[in-house]
C-alpha cells in the first residue's frame, strides 16, 4: 500500500461540490467546498446546470492544489462520487444539450405510464413487463418518473428536438467521468436506474435489447457499461493544463454517491447497514443475492464490491428538511428578516434542538417535502406539522423536524431488517447530518440500535471514491476498507427514550394512512 500516494476525490451532491485529496489509508489532507444552485422549473421540474458543476470542480481543485501544493505530483488518480439517476442528454462532442434532470424530478411519470401500461397494471406498468424487470435488473422503473427511465422518456416525448440531437444520455457522475477523460461510460450502478441491463451477474452488467425496446429508446444513445473499479483512461489535456496537473493521472470509473458512501462509511461486510443524511437520505447494506421486495419500494442492486449487491432503501428528503426549515422559515428573505448572515446555522439548530426534550413536546414532524420512495412509493405526499398549540415554539418545531426524519427512517428499518433477514445491533451513521451530536442520539433513540458516527462523516463520499479508486490502481483490495475506517462516537439507545418515541412513531404511521387520501387529491 503507498500511503503516501494522494487521489483527487469529487464528490458532486445535490447541493454542491466537494474535492478532497486522500491518502490510501483514508485520510483528508484537504477539501474544498462549492455550492451548486436547484433550478425548479414553472412545470414543476428539478434541475441543475452541468456546466456550473464542472465550473465549480475546477473551482475548488485549483484552490486545493493552490493550498496544498505538494499534492500535484503524488496525485495517481481522479475518482468520482456523484448524485445518482439524474440524466444529462449530450451530443456528440459531449456538450449537454439541456440542464440535467435530477433524481427528484417527476415530469416524466406520465410517460412512463404511457410507455410501460397494459391491460392488467401494478401502479401503472404492464404485470408482465414487471415480472420481467424484476427477474432481470431486481427492479423496475420508479412510477413517479424520478429516475432516468422516466427521464428519457419524458426528453423523447416532449423535446423530441433535444432527443434527436441526443448522441448519449448520461447520469451525473457518467458526465463528469466524460468531462475528465472524453470516454462515453456509465458504471455498474450508475446505469441501474436506467433499467436496461441484465444485472443477474454482479460482476458482468450488460444491457439487454428487450428491456431497451421495452422501454422505448435508442440502444446507440447509451454508453459503454465499466465497473465501478475500471480505470477508462487518463486526464484529458485540456484539463490538466488548466488545473497544472500530469496529464498521466488515471481516471478510475467511480460511484454514484450510495455506492461510494457504503464504501466509506467502512459498512462492506455482508448485512452491516449504513445510514446515509445528507439532502436525502438512504439505508444500504451490502448482500451476496440478487433480491426485491415490491411492497417496500427496495431492491439489491450491482455495486462497486465485487460479487456484491448493494440493498439500497431511498427517501426522498432528510437533510433538505432542515435546508427548507432555514431557507422558507426561519431566514426566508423577506420583510421579516432582520440578520440573513448568521455563521454555521446548522449548529445553532442543534443546540436549540438539545434544549428541547424528546418528543418535541407533543410536535410531530412529517419530512415527505417532495415526495417519498420507501417505504411506500408515493409522488403525491408533502410534508407537515402536526400538533402545535399555544404553548409551543419554534424550539419545539426544529427538533421535530430532526425527529421526523428519523421516524422516516425507522419507518423503513421494518422491510431493511426483513431483506436482511435478521435485525443489524448497530448501523454505521455519514453524510452531513451525522456531523450531529443530537441528530445522531435521535437516531439511535427512536431506531433502538446502536448509531457509529464514522469520524469526518461529511466525507464519506470522497473517501469511498478515493478507495475505489485505491482498489482501481490496484493499492488495496475494497475489504480491506473495515480495517481502514476511523470510528468517532458510538451512540447507544436510551431507552427512558425509546420508549417515549415509539408511541410517537406509532402516530408517525397513521398521520401517513389518514392523510394519503388528502394528499392524493391535493397533489395527484
Amino acid at each position: 500500500m503507498a500511503m503516501d500516494a494522494l487521489y483527487l476525490a469529487i464528490d458532486l451532491g445535490t447541493s454542491g461540490m466537494k474535492t478532497a485529496l486522500i491518502r490510501t489509508d483514508g485520510t483528508v489532507v484537504g477539501w474544498e467546498a462549492y455550492p451548486v444552485k436547484l433550478i425548479v422549473t414553472a412545470d414543476g421540474g428539478s434541475e441543475q446546470d452541468p456546466n456550473e458543476w464542472w465550473q465549480a470542480f475546477i473551482t475548488t481543485t485549483k484552490i486545493l492544489l493552490r493550498k496544498n501544493p505538494q499534492a500535484k505530483n503524488k496525485i495517481i488518480a481522479i475518482c468520482c462520487s456523484t448524485q445518482g439517476e439524474g440524466t444529462i442528454p449530450v451530443d456528440r462532442q459531449g456538450n449537454p444539450l439541456s440542464n440535467c434532470i435530477l433524481w427528484m424530478d417527476m415530469r416524466g411519470a406520465e410517460n412512463l405510464k404511457k410507455q410501460l401500461g397494459g391491460l392488467i397494471n401494478i401502479d401503472g406498468a404492464n404485470f408482465l413487463k414487471v415480472l420481467r424487470y424484476i427477474q432481470l435488473t431486481g427492479g423496475m422503473p420508479s412510477m413517479t418518473g424520478k429516475d432516468p427511465a422516466g427521464h428519457m422518456l419524458y426528453i423523447r416525448d416532449q423535446h423530441p428536438d433535444i432527443y434527436a440531437q441526443t448522441y448519449k444520455f448520461l447520469n451525473v457522475l457518467d458526465y463528469l467521468n466524460l468531462k475528465l477523460t472524453g470516454e462515453f461510460v456509465a458504471s455498474f450502478d450508475s446505469i441501474v436506474t436506467s433499467w436496461v441491463t441484465d444485472n443477474r451477474n454482479p460482476d458482468d452488467i450488460n444491457y439487454h435489447q428487450g428491456l431497451i425496446n421495452t422501454l422505448g429508446i435508442d440502444a446507440d444513445k447509451l454508453p459503454e457499461i465499466v465497473s465501478c473499479q475500471a480505470v477508462i483512461g487518463n486526464l484529458q489535456k485540456e484539463v490538466a493544463e488548466v488545473l497544472d496537473l500530469p496529464q498521466s493521472i488515471k481516471i478510475v470509473a467511480g460511484a454514484i454517491d450510495n455506492t461510494a458512501a457504503a464504501i466509506g462509511a467502512g459498512a462492506v461486510k455482508d448485512y452491516l447497514p449504513h445510514l446515509y443524511i445528507g439532502t436525502s437520505s438512504w439505508v444500504a447494506a451490502h448482500v451476496p443475492y440478487k433480491k426485491t421486495d415490491i411492497a417496500s419500494s427496495m431492491a439489491s442492486i450491482p455495486c462497486a464490491m465485487p460479487g456484491k449487491y448493494l440493498l439500497t432503501a431511498l427517501q426522498a428528503t432528510a437533510g433538505g428538511n432542515l435546508t427548507y426549515l432555514r431557507d422558507n422559515i426561519l431566514y426566508h428573505q423577506d420583510e421579516l428578516l432582520q440578520e440573513a448572515d448568521v455563521p454555521d446555522i446548522f449548529k445553532v439548530l442543534d443546540q436549540i434542538a438539545e434544549r428541547v426534550p424528546p418528543g418535541s413536546n407533543g410536535v410531530i414532524y412529517t419530512p415527505w417535502i417532495w415526495g417519498e420512495r420507501a417505504p411506500v412509493d408515493d409522488r403525491a405526499v408533502r410534508a407537515g406539522l402536526y400538533n402545535i398549540s399555544l404553548k409551543n415554539n419554534r424550539e419545539d418545531i426544529i427538533r421535530a423536524f430532526l425527529e421526523g426524519v428519523a421516524f422516516n427512517t425507522n419507518w423503513l428499518m421494518k422491510p431493511v431488517n426483513n431483506f436482511l433477514k435478521e435485525k443489524p445491533r448497530k448501523i454505521h451513521i455519514v453524510g452531513g447530518g451525522a456531523q450531529s451530536p443530537v441528530w445522531c442520539q435521535i437516531f439511535a433513540d427512536v431506531l433502538n440500535l446502536q448509531v457509529v458516527q464514522i469520524s469526518d462523516p461529511i466525507q464519506a463520499n470522497a473517501r469511498g471514491a478515493a478507495w475505489i479508486a485505491a482498489a482501481g490502481m490496484g493499492e488495496i483490495d475494497l475489504q480491506d476498507v473495515s480495517g481502514l475506517v476511523k470510528i468517532n462516537q458510538v451512540y447507544h439507545p436510551k431507552q427512558e427514550n425509546c420508549k417515549i418515541y415509539a408511541d410517537k412513531f406509532r402516530i408517525f404511521k397513521k398521520i401517513y394512512k389518514q392523510m394519503s387520501p388528502i394528499y392524493k387529491y391535493l397533489n395527484g
